[in-house]
């Protein structure tokens, strides 16, 4: 049974008691209650009876006035909870009624005491207060689909099957005896047509560099204008295709380069009692004159030595064994810095100072909680199950524990805000001429329609940049994710406090960029990419070559993760990169694609409009990567929208 109460400017009405069934009932009031204000709610106590979850709350009053009041939230015991009326309202618009504003404060009040920050780990950002998923309150849980679907998948693929009862195979702690035995083995597990291309592909230099541009770590590249003087390449060593020099083609800017430094002297362990090895290389590539881009030489450890060799092409069996360390370091700085770091953990820093200091009626509220959804629930399982002590990631990647730590507090301590705007950061790599590049063609345009979007929503309330300096609720989440995400770091360029109201907005259209499509680009891709094991290796059991000419067959299989590293890493890239099976439903506990809101948020009109023409334009983005993609070898969908979830959710 549930009891509803109408709190107005000029008076309350009595509690009215409903049943669950009740969609409809009449209030009477012995006097005019006035503008509403707030409904309260409070389930009566019976044991047997599961929490409440309301969706939302429409009064008509006896003038044929529509109050609407968008809750999406459970209601449980005795418990009185008060929901203000659904227009959004910045801090400094609040109605006079003393009822409204202890309603509002409270309500951040009580989320102050539910959404708490902890330090996860010093030096990284920090995270929400919970140990596991059944500690978070119950509004940013997983759904019972979502959580079935998790555990059953992750049950069967890491305890029962772990790929290993697919081959019966007894010497799960042995290295890979041949190309075959490996090649065997992973054709019995999950094949999309993109994997069966890498297979086929993994050892060709353009395919390398395609990686480079449109793989699952599309950030690492930039337009190199000038060799590193760690990095001693010279003309008598390459050969570039078209026959020009280094120094013209450096000119030209068709030379480029990724850069490994985060891992360089990283920690690493132990698997099945065997030392593991991580590189920390630097790769230098050309743009051919067929626009492919290519690698030309490599050097695996940061410091030049007669021990550290700058392989090239024509070393033939050496070239992939280093070509291999390089994608193996590829995957370290893929899985801590580009996912991990830049996708999940910020996106759960904007969502904890967003449950902070943002109540539900406020205009940053409505457009931002659709981009939460999950979040709080998976970083809570990751940290338990993937990056903890006995993780899996910690257990079978080169560099687990200290080494994954440190990998994280390099990556944040070089952070920058522009290198999360993906107009800027294009910039700053200088590759904004690339072609085939399709990360940055999809990005860029999507960052262009989230952009108008974001931009529409807030003008429409903050009309001058006066607006914004005075909103305390606005300054306080921002000072939080400042403080908190990227611990009062001045050099990452992150605003201490908003002024103006583009500033506003081109934040805001970070967090939702991050938080969904660039979530999307860089996680939705790890079987693709990494099912063939040898193309995106996550540990090498040798250490990387000191000369030339010793590597062969055997030395690069001995080279390969064992066959357990290999596929319990295989298992939780399957994992991460299922699309739920909830994905499709329109309904508020399921996943939705980027710009469904199935949660009517905002009541007015303008930014309900907004959404429409968003919508539309994501869906015009969609067909055009579908024409495009329908013309390509290898078709590039991890941007588009129509296939990415509205937040970190996986």
């Amino acid at each position: 049974m549930i009891n509803i109460k109408l709190v107005g400017e000029d008076g309350e009405s009595d509690w009215t008691r409903m049943t669950g069934t009740e969609t409809t009932l009449t209030l009477t009031c012995g006097n005019p209650l006035g503008e509403l204000l707030c409904v309260q709610l409070q389930k009566q106590r019976n044991v047997f009876e599961n929490p409440w979850f309301v969706e939302k709350v429409e009064v008509t009053s006896p003038e044929e006035k529509v109050f609407k009041f968008p809750i999406y939230h459970w209601i449980k015991r005795t418990k009185e909870y008060s929901f203000c009326e659904g227009k959004a309202l910045r801090s400094w618009e609040q109605h006079n009624s003393d009822k409204y504003k202890y309603t509002r404060q409270q309500e951040l009040d009580r989320r102050k005491d539910k959404y708490c920050w902890k330090v996860y780990k010093e030096g990284l950002p920090q995270c929400i207060d919970a140990d596991d998923v059944y500690a978070l309150p119950s509004e940013v849980r997983f759904s019972f689909t979502k959580t079935k679907d998790f555990f059953l998948n992750a049950t069967l693929e890491m305890l029962k099957d772990k790929m290993m009862e697919m081959y019966n195979w007894i010497w799960g702690i042995d290295s890979w005896e041949s190309f075959e035995a490996v090649e065997k083995a992973l054709a019995k597990s999950i094949t999309s047509d993109v994997s069966v291309y890498v297979k086929q592909n993994w050892r060709e230099d353009a395919f390398f560099g395609y990686q480079c541009l449109n793989g699952v770590n599309p950030m690492m590249i930039k337009r190199c204008d000038c060799l590193p003087e760690k990095f001693p390449v010279t003309d008598d060593l390459v050969t570039l295709e078209g026959t020009k020099a280094l120094s013209e083609e450096l000119k030209n800017g068709n030379l480029f380069l990724c850069d490994y430094k985060d891992l360089d002297g990283v920690q690493t362990g132990l698997i099945n009692n065997k030392q593991q090895y991580l590189a920390a290389p630097l790769v230098l590539l050309h743009r051919t004159p067929e626009d492919e881009l290519k690698p030309v030489a490599i050097q695996l450890k940061q410091k030049p030595g007669k021990d550290n060799p700058i392989f090239v092409s024509t070393d033939q069996s050496d070239w992939l064994l280093a070509k291999t360390f390089v994608r193996s370091a590829d995957f370290h700085d893929h899985k801590l810095n580009v996912h991990l770091l830049r996708t999940h953990l910020l996106a759960e820093v904007f969502g904890v100072a967003l449950l902070r200091n943002i109540p539900r009626v406020h205009p940053l509220y409505k457009l931002l909680i659709p981009h939460t959804r999950y979040t709080f629930a998976i970083n809570t399982l990751a940290r338990k199950q993937l990056i903890s002590e006995d993780g899996v990631l910690t257990k079978y990647a080169a560099a687990g524990g200290e080494g994954m730590r440190t990998i994280l507090e390099r990556a944040l301590s070089s952070l920058t805000y522009r290198s999360l705007c993906l107009p800027e950061d294009i910039k700053d790599r200088g590759v904004e001429s690339v072609p085939k590049y399709y990360y940055r063609d999809d990005g860029l345009r999507l960052w262009d329609i989230i952009h108008r979007f974001v931009s529409g929503i807030l003008t429409n309330y903050y009309k001058s940049d006066s607006d914004v300096q005075k909103d305390s609720e606005l300054q306080n989440f921002i000072k939080n994710v400042f403080e908190n995400g990227f611990l009062s770091r001045k050099e990452s360029g992150i605003p201490q406090s908003f002024s103006a109201v583009d500033e506003l907005v081109k934040f805001v259209t970070m967090v939702i960029f991050t938080s969904s499509a660039q979530h999307s680009a860089v996680n939705n891709g790890q079987l693709d990419i990494g099912k063939w094991m040898p193309n995106f290796p996550p540990t090498l059991q040798r250490a990387p070559p000191t000369v030339k000419g010793r590597a062969n067959e055997n030395v690069f299989l001995q080279t390969l993760p064992d066959v357990n590293a290999t596929v319990n890493i295989l298992a939780i890239l399957w994992l991460l990169s299922k699309q739920s099976t909830d994905f499709v439903y329109d309904f508020y506990f399921y996943h939705v694609p980027l710009g469904r809101y199935p949660e009517e948020l905002f009541c007015e009109e303008v930014p309900r409009d907004l959404i429409k023409k968003f919508q539309e334009e994501l869906k015009e983005l969609g067909a055009a990567i579908g024409k495009r993609n329908a013309n390509l070898d290898l078709p590039y969908t991890y941007l588009d929208p129509q296939l990415m979830e509205n937040s970190v959710g996986i």
